[in-house]
């Protein structure tokens, strides 16, 4: 579990006077947390990388004794920024802090409303809205509404079906701009159920979703329908909740490897990482590095094996575990 650590990655174990990962990781059990079984829960397919990284960012958390979850979410976030690989693409985009301001900025009671913005075949936005929705609220005093707002009416049907959220059906006019519910469906009761999924005909229906559940902090997805719906929403979305003179905090997940669109399919250059990739810096206050679902894809921009939106969800939740250790 200690071979071949990184520089940073020692540094910080020196600083807790640890000299392995597995004694961060007693440090961790000691006081009932345990990082490996939150990490495997969010995302059973997760790598070790991930199990070491949240090993090592919840064991500094505890050690430098944070007075809430949201300062804990950014001190894990150093843990994981510290198994970023030198030179990378992760490294440059500081993509492990990153995650710990994200979250963070979940547990602060200004955040009121979180959405993944998903390609609606993607079962890492729901792993990660779960995680999120059966821990942030316990370190909060106002509960943070979570959606997923994806591309099709009937993906968003069978997503919610499937993980027991609630699902919301609009029809959006396209002459006066107004969105109207025709339906909403409840699959559980309690967390999951308190999840909405709203399924977007378009971008213009998908902006209007956002509007609606005023949604003030994102995270795209970067599967399926990228360029067609997450990263367009988000963008539209920031540059009118600018306009209204209201905070937005956008997140792009992804670039890099995996499903994106590479640069031989749209000629954006040897140096791009895709046309992904470019749109997310068009609108992202942070943008992640590799695939919100796919650990290897994450992995291959020099970073850890998991999901980037898996991550959000194991963030949130063993940054409320330190809060009340």
């Amino acid at each position: 579990m200690n071979n071949q650590l990184p520089e940073h990655a020692l540094n910080i174990l020196n600083e807790m006077d640890l000299s392995s990962l597995e004694q961060a990781y007693q440090y961790c059990m000691e006081r009932n947390i345990d990082p490996k079984t939150t990490v495997m829960e969010t995302q059973p397919i997760a790598f070790e990388s991930a199990v070491n990284a949240y090993t090592l960012g919840t064991a500094l958390a505890l050690f430098r004794h944070p007075k809430n979850a949201e300062q804990a979410a950014t001190i894990i976030g150093e843990g994981l920024q510290a198994f970023t690989k030198t030179g990378s693409v992760a490294e440059q985009r500081q993509v492990g802090i990153g995650h710990g301001d994200l979250a963070a900025r979940l547990l602060n009671e200004k955040s009121q409303c979180f959405a993944f913005l998903a390609g609606h075949e993607s079962f890492a936005a729901a792993e990660g809205a779960i995680k999120i929705a059966l821990n942030v609220n316990q370190s909060r005093e106002t509960p943070l509404k979570v959606i997923l707002n994806g591309l099709g009416k009937d993906a968003a049907y069978l997503i919610s079906r499937i993980n027991g959220f609630t699902y919301v059906r609009t029809q959006f006019n396209y002459d006066t701009n107004e969105l109207v519910e025709i339906e909403r469906r409840h699959f559980s009761k309690g967390p999951r159920g308190d999840i909405l999924c709203y399924g977007a005909d378009d971008v213009r229906e998908g902006v209007a979703v956002m509007h609606r559940e005023q949604v003030d902090v994102s995270i795209t997805g970067n599967s399926t329908n990228p360029t067609r719906f997450q990263h367009p929403v988000a963008g539209i979305y920031k540059m009118e909740r600018n306009n209204q003179g209201l905070p937005y905090f956008s997140v792009a997940s992804g670039g890099g490897t995996g499903r994106t669109l590479h640069p031989d399919n749209v000629a954006a250059g040897p140096a791009s990482y895709g046309m992904t990739d470019t749109m997310g810096r068009m609108h992202a206050d942070a943008q992640f590095a590799g695939s919100s679902s796919v650990p290897a894809h994450v992995a291959m921009m020099g970073f850890i094996g998991m999901g980037n939106n898996p991550m959000v969800g194991a963030t949130v939740a063993l940054a409320v575990a330190v809060s009340q250790a």
